[in-house]
């Protein structure tokens, strides 16, 4: 199915996944973002209808030539592709704008400055449609409105037992060797995952084999509903009205005579349930050091230290695990798959305010792997440091961090902040704030090989992979065998949404927005003066039936590149891509050690397009060139620009008021 066309509508209709009537908001006070409200005007069908003419008159003959050999991603061995990927294929513009719509409709929903209990459970939800997935309807259970501490446990304890039986719903249909498998597998695919197998061997088939098992047990064999349906129900926690009735209702109470083993600091309450334990904290400083033993933590403030397994499953029995703090700065240290993380269940982690930092080793924080991986933080200025497969990713499943506010921090080694992969939903949602997010740096690229051979790490010509910022990718083994290729997986949905803030992105090889074999990528920055700064394919840039998206709306914006090829809006063997300068902003694209603006290779198709300003282009290459059977295009559409570039002057003057037409498919615009 293509996503819905109608943003208010799909949130309306959305409710009907059976988690109730909006919550009215009540006296919450969620903190306001600095930010536009109303809906999201579409980018992408306004500028369409302002080249439409020009890519006829000059390129109609070429685009038909490229969508043919684009249609071949019907037939191309791959399991579990993506339709808005398939969209993108046969149609690009078609394709482009529901990815667009769908990030349209996630901002909106987190812009819209509701304060009611609905907004998690809708957002679940929204993001799940990126993957063409659904939850079962759940009937919700109520708040209470007493000030009884044991009406408000009894609450806690029925959420908890409904999570737990939609969780058994879903892994009704798996044995106990699959559930171990899928759980066990989750940590092989953090250590070993890669998009592109170029040697099959017996231990590189055998690796993709069992991750092919896990994708066809977790498409096939999990209620994946059920599974979605108890995130919707646990993030009923997340109500603010609630969570700030919390420190009243205990401020009175004694602490509690012992604390379980690990807990240090004053604890107001404990209780064993069936589904673990439930602790709430005091307002002072804790310490945590999680294991199977628990369930749910509250702690109701202070200057927290979490370790261990931090709203992460430790076994297969133990599926779901919930840690809500209401206030302090806090410091989370989890073990590897052990911070908001689901793996055969659900991980929901909720901070509200202080300034946090979350240590994230590889596999964690907001991450799913056969389940839901949840980190939300209302505010504070934020620092998220991990490793890899960690910030919004997922495989087999749904990954996400939200930050609603203050001047966060994003650094990871790769295959993190906003990356899908297959069968994968990954996102970061920043709301407001002058944020920085680092990806990539740490793991090298086999690129070097061919490029640099003689490059060690730390010279500017060396290169590393991210698979990040807005990545989706899936894992392609490159072999003739039939038997090989059926273990191909398409990738999954990336997605990086900021909504507010001046903002500095900076990423290696494969990310801000960029789709690898069947996956797909989306970079979306509303407001603010950025640094987008990318290595190779980067900022819509992408390869093998990939589809990337790149959209900044506002701002005077930089954008920059080690190089050494494709950059801002760059395609490379069947795939399609956008990169998008809205406004009227004054930017500068400092591509001299790169090529793009519009350059695509081998049976693709690219776009660039700049909206307006006085712009400042440096290129060595690209800017509307295309090669081998592909269309690409560059437009500037308003503004006096200036260009430095290193083209050849046989492949035609790239200035203002220019036309140029490469009879090898490519288009230079400036008006």
């Amino acid at each position: 199915m293509a996503f819905a066309p109608v943003a208010g509508l799909i949130i309306l209709t959305l409710l009907g996944c059976g988690l109730g009537k909006p919550y009215d908001g009540g006296s919450s006070s969620r903190q306001e973002s600095a930010q536009p409200t109303g809906a999201l005007q579409p980018v992408i069908a306004k500028l369409q209808e302002q080249v439409q003419d020009d890519l006829e008159r000059h390129l109609a003959t070429q685009q038909a030539s490229t969508l043919k050999a684009l249609s071949s991603a019907e037939a191309f061995p791959a399991a579990f592709k993506r339709s808005v990927v398939m969209q993108g294929m046969r149609n690009p513009w078609a394709g482009l704008k529901a990815l667009e719509n769908h990030g349209h409709q996630v901002a909106e929903l987190v812009m819209s400055g509701q304060k009611q209990l609905m907004m998690l459970p809708v957002l679940i939800e929204l993001l799940e449609v990126g993957r063409d997935r659904s939850s079962d309807s759940v009937s919700p259970l109520p708040i209470p409105s007493s000030t009884t501490v044991e009406d408000h446990l009894n609450y806690i304890v029925a959420i908890l037992e409904q999570a737990h039986r939609l969780r058994e719903k879903a892994l009704r249909r798996l044995s106990q060797a699959d559930r171990q498998f899928l759980f066990d597998h989750a940590e092989l695919i953090v250590e070993d995952f890669s998009p592109h197998v170029a040697d099959p061997s017996g231990q590189t088939v055998q690796q993709a084999k069992a991750t092919h098992r896990f994708c066809q047990l977790v498409n096939d064999q999990m209620d994946y509903g059920a599974l979605m349906a108890a995130a919707q129900v646990l993030a009923r926690f997340s109500d603010e009205e609630w969570l700030q009735r919390l420190p009243a209702l205990f401020q009175s109470r004694k602490v509690a005579p012992a604390s379980p083993s690990g807990v240090t600091g004053e604890v107001l309450l404990l209780r064993e349930t069936p589904y673990g334990l439930i602790v709430i904290g005091g307002p002072g400083p804790n310490s945590y050091d999680l294991d199977s033993r628990f369930a749910l933590v509250i702690d109701l403030g202070g200057d927290d230290l979490y370790r261990g397994t931090v709203a992460a499953a430790v076994d297969v029995r133990h599926g779901n695990s919930v840690v809500l703090d209401l206030s302090g700065d806090d410091t989370y240290h989890g073990s590897p798959l052990g911070l908001a993380t689901g793996r055969l269940g659900v991980g929901l982690l909720i901070d509200r305010t202080g300034n946090d930092v979350y240590l994230l080793p590889q596999g964690s924080g907001g991450t799913g792997f056969a389940g839901l991986g949840i980190l939300w933080d209302l505010s504070g200025h934020d620092q998220y440091v991990g490793d890899k497969f960690t910030h919004g990713a997922a495989v087999g499943g749904l990954g996400l961090i939200m930050d609603e506010a203050g001047n966060d921090t994003y650094a990871s080694f790769g295959y993190a902040i906003g990356f899908g992969g297959p069968l994968g939903i990954g996102a970061v949602i920043d709301l407001t704030g002058d944020d920085s997010y680092q990806c990539g740096d740490r793991y090298p690229s086999s690129y070097n090989a061919t490029d640099a051979p003689n490059a060690k790490p730390g010279d500017r010509f060396f290169q590393y992979d991210c698979f990040g910022l807005g990545a989706g990718s899936g894992t392609r083994l490159f072999t003739n065998d039939p038997e090989h290729q059926s273990y191909n997986l398409a990738g999954g949905l990336g997605m990086v949404l900021d909504l507010a803030g001046n903002d500095r992105y900076h990423s290696s090889n494969f990310s801000q927005g960029s789709g690898y074999f069947f996956g797909a990528g989306l970079k979306f920055d509303l407001v603010g003066n950025d640094d987008h700064d990318a290595a190779r394919y980067g900022q819509a840039a992408g390869a093998h039936y990939g589809l990337g998206l790149f959209i900044d709306v506002q701002g005077d914006d930089h954008y920059a590149s080690t190089g050494p090829w494709y950059n801002g809006g760059a395609a490379w063997d069947r795939s399609v891509m956008l990169c998008i300068d809205a406004g009227e902003g004054h930017d500068v694209y400092d591509f001299q050690w790169s090529s793009g603006l519009g350059r695509a290779d081998h049976n693709a198709w690219s776009i660039f397009l700049d909206e307006g300003g006085k712009d400042r282009y440096l290129a060595q290459n690209g800017m509307g060139m295309a090669t081998d059977n592909s269309m690409s295009a560059f437009f500037d559409l308003a503004g006096k620009d200036e260009y430095v570039t290193g083209l050849q002057p046989s492949s035609g003057l790239r200035d203002n008021g220019r036309i140029v037409v490469d009879q090898a498919g490519g288009l230079f615009v400036d008006r």
